[in-house]
């Protein structure tokens, strides 16, 4: 059956991406990018907002972003999905595996679950950038390489796009979307367990992070704790949300979560890095933005070399989390976690 999506575009147009033949991390990210991209029109066909709500939400949500979050679901389903598999069945037989892989993305909801979790926290990620950058808050007229959203529009409708986005990001859970198989419910009530309490700390830790501006000085373990739930919590969302609906166990979530914690820490020590090393055309934001607003970074706090040492080594603790569990190595490519593993690398390399 074919669902009319909007003008000119239909169910048969969207494709869903193979997580199991891609040979290179770039193949992998490529597709996850391109199924996000329809996942979102698809979104907005379904939410009917008004313009120029809409226009702002696509703006936003469109612009050219890492989209690390909804990386880290798809990879944390296939790393899951890839390990859980070979646990229980060692069949060799290509023609089985092409055929197993039809019947997952054809017929079985755990993988448009996936989906579900990857646009959640792009939505939620996506609004609070948004209000990170109106003039109550950093002040910034640029993001992701082009103007922010109240410069683009106007405050009243970016205020109101943020607003949209984290109501959307908990909706598609369970909205009936063309396109998706049905929601299922068992997964559905774990994500929104994972999800709703982290939406949560990123919003306190965006808080903390506000009252630590006033402060002359900050310890390190403060700094980690804002950091813990303003970057982080979400980034644990991400990977538990696709080990959940990959049918992850309880020892495999405790390893994602790990290495989720080492990774959202990492991740934000080196954006403090990049801030004083990259330009703003290599960022696509402002770069000195955290020393113009005299915000407390871990560059301040022990400089730029310790940072970079100390942001290597919680990369390193997140790989090592991972691959106790799971087994594999970042050279084993195509078996158990090399998706995470790649994505890690990925991350490690980055340069905005």
């Amino acid at each position: 059956m074919t669902v009319s999506l909007t003008s000119g575009t239909t169910s048969s147009d969207i494709t869903s991406f193979d997580f199991i033949s891609f040979q290179s991390t770039e193949q992998f990210h490529g597709a996850v990018r391109e199924q996000l991209a329809q996942d979102i029109e698809v979104l907005f066909a379904y939410a009917r907002l008004p313009s120029p709500l809409v226009d702002a939400c696509r703006y936003v949500m469109t612009g050219q972003g890492k989209l690390v979050r909804p990386l880290m679901v798809a990879s944390a389903f296939a790393s899951i999905n890839s390990s859980n598999n070979e646990r229980t069945d060692e069949r060799n037989d290509v023609d089985m595996l092409n055929a197993d892989l039809d019947s997952l993305l054809e017929n079985d909801s755990d993988y448009d679950m996936s989906r579900r979790a990857a646009l959640a926290v792009e939505l939620l990620h996506t609004y609070s950038l948004v209000h990170d950058d109106l003039p109550c808050m950093d002040d910034d007229e640029l993001r992701r390489g082009q103007p922010t959203a109240h410069i683009a529009f106007d405050e009243a409708t970016a205020l109101l796009a943020g607003d949209v986005l984290q109501t959307l990001a908990f909706e598609v859970l369970t909205a009936e979307l063309p396109t998706f198989a049905p929601f299922n419910a068992d997964i559905a009530s774990q994500l929104l367990a994972i999800f709703a309490p982290r939406a949560r700390r990123m919003v306190s830790g965006q808080m903390l992070d506000l009252n630590a501006e006033a402060s002359t000085s900050i310890a390190q373990d403060d700094l980690e704790a804002i950091h813990r739930d303003k970057t982080g919590a979400l980034i644990e969302a991400a990977m538990l949300m696709g080990g959940v609906c990959a049918g992850a166990t309880a020892p495999q979530r405790m390893a994602l979560q790990e290495c989720a914690q080492h990774i959202g820490l990492a991740f934000q020590v080196q954006d403090d890095v990049l801030d004083v090393t990259m330009t703003t055309d290599t960022l696509g934001k402002p770069a000195g933005s955290d020393e113009k607003l005299d915000k407390s970074t871990y560059v301040k706090l022990m400089g730029v070399d310790n940072a970079t040492s100390y942001a290597q080594s919680l990369f390193n603790d997140g790989r090592a989390a991972i691959s106790r569990e799971l087994g594999g190595n970042k050279d084993n490519i195509g078996k158990n976690n090399d998706a995470l593993l790649a994505l890690i690398e990925w991350l490690w390399s980055r340069k905005k």
